[in-house]
């Protein structure tokens, strides 16, 4: 094929754009021009593994998600629903589950059944999955879902084909949330033991969309389950694209000019250098782009903030004047957390003005749990009674954050600055910022906190002072609020449970071992050919029912 002269970036966009298309068998010359529904996007930070004994990152789930399903899942609301079981029953002593699995279920084929042909999925694929999470030779980063909550003897239990059970040691009413995580995607025992550790790029699931090939770092491309269980209200099988192709590349700058050709279906948030172009500080579409393209913007359930070592037994702690409340309460009440969203993040996202627990989970309510906001003056008399007028005899206070938070950390500093406290801010690589956290080596931080599964219990784990580090970086220790965290774990009432989650996020806004920032929102640029394309507030890659237009622009 004869090109024209272009640069080397994009003779190797085009390449690698042309290769994968000649394998779905699209046109050469214009993909766009053939009848086949192919969503593409590009995933900047590469995948590691297709095996969901590893989806530990926004990459991997999101692939994991379109090969496998899991017993259960969430809807865009996100309500805990039927997938591959399509009921459940919890006993009186809510110990014991039992799942009723759907009985139309096949596993893609694949050369370790028998004739290449997928067979059905039973009870046994469930025990085999959940036992290779706990299974040490796994050395899965999913084992804590089970670990120190099944039962210890015969956590799991394949009654019959269709009737799986799974005890636990004690009560955990957020136990079907954490079942609907990627690492809890049922696998076929014949495929894991034929590949081995190549399970990792030879995947074999139930999912929407079946694997076809995995160029690492260059293009990955899975094709339409022709025989998935799942159907539309008026009886059409689902997925109805029918194709997915994932590229890899890593410079934001060339995914966003591949959108712009139509190359890609989506983008998934910003980049910050050139989001000014694209948004008003409202956080709406410049008029230069409507019509264009979508933007869609949903609550995403991450909470940013700065975390404090408020363990006194240590010596980083203990030297710190962090470990005074009121200092603590008076860095909450002094920085303008809107005026940072509008100028720094162009509005997206939701300013943390009430607890830990972020907006978009169903025990969210900020009448009922009140934060901080921008009351400098009551900064500065916090700062009084902890015995620092103006801030007089207060040592300078090391912030440690990552690059790409940089500009905000500096951006508090200054805020604070103007009540009399002195933020160092120190920028440092992720690797160390998470291994000195682990330590109790870092007194003041930036985090965030990314829902694993919707429930608040989640997000109030973090302060559970049984918990290590992770997640309970800042050493948190309060027996009060200890005791209400093992009493919500057996809860069924929703609303009493609510009540006590609130009650503990209170505590949290008092005690103020951190200081939130802000509850996220998941940004999408998104073709306006594509429709159905649903977000959810895990900011899951949803697309067993999305659309691809023939009428684009």
């Amino acid at each position: 094929m004869k090109m024209k002269t272009i640069s080397n970036v994009m003779q190797l966009t085009a390449l690698l754009w042309f290769l994968p298309l000649m394998v779905l068998h699209l046109s050469c010359k214009n993909n766009r021009s053939s009848s086949k529904q192919v969503f593409h996007y590009n995933e900047s930070s590469n995948i590691a593994s297709l095996d969901p004994a590893f989806a530990k990152n926004q990459s991997i789930i999101w692939t994991v998600h379109q090969l496998y399903n899991t017993l259960v899942e969430t809807d865009s609301n996100l309500n805990i629903v039927p997938s591959l079981a399509y009921r459940w029953e919890v006993s009186d002593d809510r110990l014991l589950y039992r799942f009723f699995l759907r009985r139309d279920v096949f596993f893609h084929d694949n050369d370790a059944f028998a004739g290449g042909k997928g067979r059905k999925m039973t009870a046994h694929d469930v025990e085999y999955s959940f036992k290779r999470i706990v299974d040490r030779n796994t050395a899965s980063s999913g084992a804590w879902i089970f670990n120190t909550r099944v039962d210890t003897i015969r956590p799991f239990i394949a009654i019959n084909d269709s009737v799986f059970e799974l005890r636990l040691i004690r009560p955990f009413t957020p136990l079907p949330g954490l079942l609907s995580m990627q690492y809890c995607s049922i696998v076929p025992r014949e495929v894991v033991e034929k590949y081995g550790r190549d399970f990792r790029s030879h995947p074999c699931g139930t999912g929407p969309f079946k694997f076809k090939s995995w160029e690492e770092g260059q293009s990955l491309i899975l094709l339409k389950n022709e025989n998935y269980f799942e159907k539309d209200s008026e009886g059409n099988r689902l997925p109805y694209l029918d194709a997915i192709q994932t590229t890899f590349y890593n410079n934001k700058a060339t995914e966003f000019l591949m959108f712009r050709q139509g190359k890609l279906e989506f983008v998934n948030d910003i980049e910050a250098s050139f989001k000014d172009e694209i948004l008003t500080k409202a956080g709406t579409l410049k008029k230069d782009w409507e019509g264009k393209i979508v933007l869609a913007k949903h609550a995403y359930l991450n909470t940013e903030y700065l975390g404090i070592l408020v363990d006194s037994t240590g010596n980083t702690a203990g030297n710190s004047p962090l470990k005074h409340k009121k200092v603590r309460q008076a860095i909450n009440y002094g920085f303008d957390r809107r005026k940072m969203m509008m100028y720094l993040r162009n509005s997206i996202g939701t300013p943390a003005e009430s607890g830990f627990v972020p907006a978009g989970l169903p025990s969210f309510d900020p009448e009922n749990v009140r934060g901080y906001t921008f009351q400098p003056a009551k900064a500065r008399q916090l700062l009084k009674e902890a015995g620092y007028p103006g801030g007089k005899n207060l040592l300078p206070i090391r912030l440690l954050t990552i690059p790409v938070y940089s500009e905000l950390a500096s951006f508090i500093a200054k805020e604070l600055e103007a009540i009399g406290l002195t933020v160092r801010v120190e920028v440092v690589q992720k690797g160390l910022l998470l291994e000195q956290t682990a330590k109790s080596q870092a007194p003041f931080f930036r985090a965030s906190w990314i829902a694993d599964y919707p429930d608040a219990e989640n997000y109030l784990s973090v302060f559970y002072s049984k918990n290590p580090a992770p997640p309970n970086y800042t050493r948190y220790n309060n027996p009060r609020y200890d005791q209400l965290y093992e009493k919500a774990l057996s809860i069924t009432d929703d609303s009493a449970k609510y009540a006590v989650y609130r009650q503990m996020d209170r505590m949290i806004v008092e005690d103020a071992p951190v200081v939130p920032l802000w509850y996220d929102q998941a940004i999408h640029l998104v073709q306006p050919y594509v429709k159905n394309f649903r977000p959810n507030g895990l900011n899951l890659l949803e697309l067993r029912r999305a659309r691809i237009s023939q009428e684009r622009k």
